[in-house]
């Protein structure tokens, strides 16, 4: 069977998944937000969060590291140490000692402060990073 190829228009272009830029200095954010439909709605939302796994030479590790955007489903993180995507990682918040497992699904290229790293929890947690989401459509049950 012949594989069958995706109009131009229907890809991604070079910068369009890393719309979300950190500053080097302080940490500030450009507000833009991708068009893509979302399962869930995200926040700009910086707290510290404790992450374990395996780093890019499969070494254990355990970092504090810092969120930049978070949602129900995932969030954006900056990580010091260099992770391959699809690794899984354990968060844990420390203000409430909750932990969560995820899956790494983006890489960002490396900045001064880190690499932003996307994660997806295994299943929804819309209140492990302390925010209260407005709903979605896919909230509902």
């Amino acid at each position: 069977m012949a594989s069958r190829r995706l109009p131009l228009e229907n890809t991604c272009t070079q910068g369009q998944i890393d719309d979300v830029q950190v500053a080097a200095d302080d940490g500030a954010m450009n507000e833009t937000i991708s068009e893509t439909p979302r399962r869930s709605p995200r926040a700009f939302h910086k707290i510290r969060i404790q992450a374990q796994g395996r780093s890019h030479d499969r070494k254990k590790f355990k970092e504090t590291c810092e969120t930049v955007v978070v949602s129900p489903h995932g969030g954006l993180l900056l990580l010091k140490h260099e992770v391959d995507n699809g690794e899984m990682l354990v968060l844990t918040n420390p203000q409430t000692q909750e932990e969560q497992e995820c899956r790494i699904v983006y890489l960002g290229e490396p900045v001064e402060k880190g690499q932003r790293v996307g994660i997806e929890f295994l299943t929804p947690a819309p209140r492990f990073w302390g925010v209260e989401f407005q709903d979605s459509p896919s909230d509902v049950n």
